[in-house]
């Protein structure tokens, strides 16, 4: 069963072992971000935190709520999230039945879908306080993440607009900068569904109307980072998570609908006449500021909360953080996808270290000369893989989420003056180390075995294995065999 909002999932995290209460003061200013940072580069990712005593607020704090493998299965609600992804897949890639019976087998499937739709309803809890008078935003216990940021952000809001001219909502994971009480500054980058909403409402001469929604099922707060294609409704896929639909509560200022069971929801609108503003700097997830730049300004004009909300808040910098386990989830939960437009992939892992867009390692049935230049090519033109600075292809055996293997297969198979191509193409716009902003190089490597077809004149050699026979025999002895090594299990 979905959880009904973040209150309940905290109860599961507690039942579980995952969440630790802090009750010592701590201000909301760099010092809840040292803890979290501290927490999230344990092994495994640390516990869930909730700041209970945040000083000169009310109101508690969560962070790393899906900065674990177990939390964000549990979050979502699934051991193999790849079965999301084919659930995904059915959405995307819809059968046409050719028979009545076909078609009959369809329906429980078309319910399904049905019953993952969005609904609309009269109330919910997020209404059970709303100001339109006396704004402040600073209200709530929005973090200073690092020492130079351009002030507070809000880090793990789902930002809700809607296509100008369509309709077609998208909710997305965009930073915004707290500018004053009553003004942010979203961070909707060149490649965003967001900023294309934005540029769409500068064309038509129209005001963009915006609610960012803190909290909720966590599932919500996950889909909002899902790189899902402009046409599919983020909630819609939140959905087909929870085999239930989410339910919606209208704008009390803005014609836009949000989560009933969010923790708050901050309502306005960006006015495209309006001059850009600084946004910036701030430490985001590749470990670096981000310089100051120019992003559109939101105007508040109205805030909801539940009575004693929790600010949900996530922390980026220095890799590992709370985004390594999002990314993962993110990774598996699109590889069926991946599967379907390119069969020959057996696996792809984008490092949390390599900050998800530097590095993309990608196992191939290689079947033909050049297959892994076809693979790596294709991978870029498919949505936001496009991005992806360095594609480095492998054998299907190589273990591609094992950074040793990874390192052995690609410097052993892979022959600088003839298996690497430079490429150019749109760059992710928070890569510092490109000359322009969103514009720049790419590598393609081949570090799968060599045919002679692709040149390659010499025998390649044999990898290194041992007999099955000598294998098998030391299976029986092993026991005895460790015990006399070790003394005790530790060969286990």
């Amino acid at each position: 069963m979905p959880y009904a909002d973040l209150r309940e999932f905290l109860k599961t995290l507690e039942r579980e072992g995952e969440l630790a209460r802090i009750k010592e003061p701590v201000s909301p200013i760099l010092e809840i971000s040292e803890v979290t940072d501290r927490v999230s580069k344990t092994p495994g990712g640390g516990k869930a935190l909730l700041f209970e005593k945040v000083e000169g607020y009310s109101v508690p704090v969560l962070t790393n709520m899906l900065g674990s493998e177990k939390r964000i299965k549990l979050a979502l609600g699934y051991e193999n999230l790849e079965d999301i992804g084919w659930k995904l897949y059915r959405l995307l890639r819809p059968e046409i039945p050719n028979t009545f019976l076909e078609k009959l087998k369809r329906l429980p499937e078309l319910k399904k879908l049905n019953d993952s739709l969005p609904r609309i309803v009269r109330k919910g809890p997020v209404k059970e306080n709303i100001i339109r008078e006396k704004i402040n935003v600073l209200d709530f216990p929005i973090p200073k993440c690092w020492p130079e940021d351009g002030g507070r952000y809000i880090t793990f809001g789902q930002v809700i607009t809607k296509d100008p001219e369509s309709g077609v909502r998208n909710v997305g994971l965009y930073r915004v900068q707290v500018l004053s009480e009553r003004e942010l500054a979203l961070h909707w980058q060149i490649h965003k569904d967001g900023n294309h909403h934005y540029w769409k409402a500068k064309r038509l001469g129209k005001k963009l109307e915006v609610a960012i929604a803190i909290g909720g099922d966590p599932v919500l707060s996950y889909v909002a980072s899902a790189p899902l294609p402009p046409e599919v409704d983020e909630y819609l896929f939140a959905g087909l998570i929870r085999e239930e639909g989410v339910e919606l509560v209208k704008g009390e200022t803005v014609e836009l609908e949000y989560p009933a069971h969010a923790e708050i929801v901050i309502e306005g609108y960006v006015d495209p006449q309006e001059e850009l503003v600084d946004e910036g700097p701030f430490g985001d997830h590749t470990g670096f500021y981000t310089p100051v730049d120019k992003y559109p300004k939101m105007h508040i004009t109205a805030i909801l909360h539940r009575d004693n909300p929790i600010y949900l808040s996530t922390l980026v910098g220095r890799p590992p953080q709370e985004d390594k386990y999002i990314g993962w989830a993110t990774e598996r939960i699109f590889l069926p996808l991946i599967k379907f437009n390119l069969p020959e992939v057996v696996d792809y892992h984008l490092p949390a270290e390599g900050c998800f867009h530097n590095f993309c390692f990608v196992s191939i049935k290689k079947r033909y000369p050049g297959h892994a230049f076809k693979v790596a090519y294709a991978l870029l033109g498919l949505g936001l893989m496009s991005l992806e600075k360095v594609i480095v292809v492998f054998d299907e055996w190589v273990n591609v989420h094992s950074m040793e293997e990874v390192l052995w297969a690609w410097g052993n198979n892979m022959d600088p003056s003839r298996d690497v191509l430079i490429l150019k193409g749109p760059i992710d716009v928070l890569d510092h180390s490109t000359s322009q902003v969103g514009f720049g190089g790419k590598m393609v490597i081949d570090a799968t075995t060599k045919w002679k077809e692709e040149g390659y004149t010499r025998e390649w050699p044999k990898v290194i294995e041992m007999s099955k026979e000598a294998k098998e025999k030391i299976d029986k002895l092993w026991d005895r065999i460790k015990y006399q090594i070790y003394g005790d299990n530790r060969g286990a």
